[in-house]
């Protein structure tokens, strides 16, 4: 190949790129666009956790013990059912995949023979009071993190109540049911109308308004020159 083509060869190359930098310097004048006054982009602000309820604040729980006195034996009996797969709940019954239930109520955490119970129960500590079984049927896994309870937990405390209310009645001898908490005001309840103010009674020694003293009306002259006339005529 000799100097000639060598040269159309490089010449070819040098237009093409000629022609791209044209082309970028074109398309960049036609699609610029204005520079920001600041380099970079906003960043998306984090979103605030809204509460349940449209930003609502959540309605308190009552106390258990209020819900206790509220419960429902024979719905908590229905809502054991699930839970037989896996306790027993008969006088006697022994170790199933979960430690049986009959007596549960005040009895010490981690303590029936023949089931291994994880850490987190042992832990624990304490005795399974009405408050403590509420908290736990809640949300197991949060009560006890590792625990091997595969329970996902009930949400509605009425119905933890009922489950409850009939747990403590498997015993020879149940123990009593707490006292019942004040219920929380209602949380539409109107405020109470402030008294009306009276304005006090007027003073007694307040002053009298300065009375009208009347001239006495004089005496007409016409009157006393008819009166002269007369005496002079007689």
């Amino acid at each position: 190949m000799d100097s000639f083509e060598l040269n159309k060869i490089a010449g070819a190359f040098l237009g093409t790129l000629l022609f791209a930098m044209w082309l970028s310097v074109i398309s960049g004048g036609i699609f610029s666009h204005d520079k920001p006054a600041k380099p970079g982009y906003p960043l998306p602000a984090a979103q605030e956790v809204v509460e349940a309820g449209g930003g609502a604040a959540a309605p308190s729980i009552p106390p258990i013990g209020t819900r206790l006195s509220l419960a429902d034996v024979k719905k908590g009996e229905v809502d054991t059912k699930p839970c037989q797969s896996c306790h027993n709940l008969e006088k006697g019954g022994g170790v199933k995949i979960g430690p049986p239930l009959f007596g549960i109520v005040t009895r010490p955490k981690g303590t029936v023979a023949g089931f291994e119970y994880s850490e987190a129960i042992k832990s624990k500590g304490g005795t399974w009071t009405y408050e403590e079984l509420d908290a736990f049927l809640a949300n197991p896994k949060a009560y006890a993190q590792g625990t091997k309870m595969a329970y996902a937990g009930e949400a509605d405390p009425a119905k933890r109540a009922d489950l409850i209310d009939y747990l403590h009645t498997l015993s020879d001898s149940p123990e009593p049911l707490p006292a019942a908490g004040s219920a929380p005001p209602p949380a539409d309840s109107a405020a109470a109308p402030s008294p009306k103010l009276e304005s006090p009674p007027p003073a007694k020694n307040e002053a009298l308004p300065p009375a009208k003293i009347e001239a006495p009306p004089a005496k007409s002259s016409k009157g006393a020159l008819a009166k002269a006339a007369l005496k002079q005529a007689k």
